[in-house]
């Protein structure tokens, strides 16, 4: 199984200053030296981490593949067609979120285009990836568009996990929705998995290539290591929250060694 190391939250810190500090950039040797096997960043459209300025220097300084997550917005394709990173995974944006809350929509009328947008990009040679929730439906859309890859939206597992085997549900970011007994989360988190695996298998049948990410962490990823369908994890924050107290060297090889 396959590491992608999500560099963005550096950029949070830098942008929380307004500085030049740190650089996401310095993060892309340290990750490969650690075993890394694809470096993940994210272009929102608002821009509120990683600038155009960063995936231009990461894309031609790093020595790993780049996946550039981006919006449907027909400037931000632009500017991934102009950048050309190694795959570009097509992910929803909601201006107000903190983070990305789920998968790619089919049905939406804000993804009109995006059957253009991933022929556009492959047009290019940039490989294309769309960002779903783990449902067949969005499996078969996804295939029905033509794109090589797809990344499992695994937050509702996360969640579940969180507040079942963490002390999340006792601190102000408990999630409201999820603080029921110990016995239904249980049950709920069987049948998070449970969908996640049937729809790798349903994907695997369809000759696509599986990634899964979003709210993993090194508690909850070794259950999703099991399922032999997906190739590849994206993780993040945790990645970057761990390297405060272990440097970003040891927290990305401790990642790597859980998963692999």
């Amino acid at each position: 199984m396959l590491l992608g190391v999500n560099i963005d939250h550096i950029a949070v810190l830098r942008e929380a200053r307004k500085i030049n500090d740190p650089d996401p950039l310095q993060a892309i040797g340290i990750a490969a030296r650690a075993g890394a096997d694809q470096i993940t960043i994210h272009l929102r459209e608002d821009r509120r981490h990683i600038h155009d300025e960063d995936v231009k220097k990461i894309i031609e300084n790093s020595p790993l593949p780049v996946n550039l997550e981006c919006s449907v917005n027909p400037d931000i394709i632009e500017i991934v067609a102009e950048l050309k990173p190694n795959r570009a995974t097509i992910v929803p944006e909601n201006r107000e979120e903190v983070t990305t809350e789920g998968g790619l929509s089919m049905d939406d009328p804000n993804f009109s285009n995006l059957d253009k947008a991933v022929h556009y990009l492959k047009a290019r040679e940039i490989e294309t990836s769309l960002f779903i929730d783990p449902t067949k439906e969005a499996v078969r859309g996804a295939k029905t568009i033509g794109v090589e890859w797809i990344e499992f939206h695994t937050g509702s597992y996360a969640n579940i996990y969180a507040m079942l085997y963490s002390n999340l549900s006792k601190t102000h970011h408990s999630i409201k929705e999820l603080e029921i007994e110990r016995s239904k989360l249980k049950q709920m988190l069987n049948k998070s998995l449970q969908i996640l695996e049937e729809s790798a298998q349903y994907a695997d049948d369809f000759g696509l290539k599986i990634a899964a990410g979003h709210g993993l962490n090194y508690q909850n990823v070794k259950a999703i290591t099991a399922i032999k369908e997906i190739s590849e994890l994206n993780i993040g924050q945790s990645i970057i929250a761990r390297s405060v107290f272990d440097g970003l060297e040891n927290a990305i090889k401790e990642m790597g060694r859980l998963i692999k």
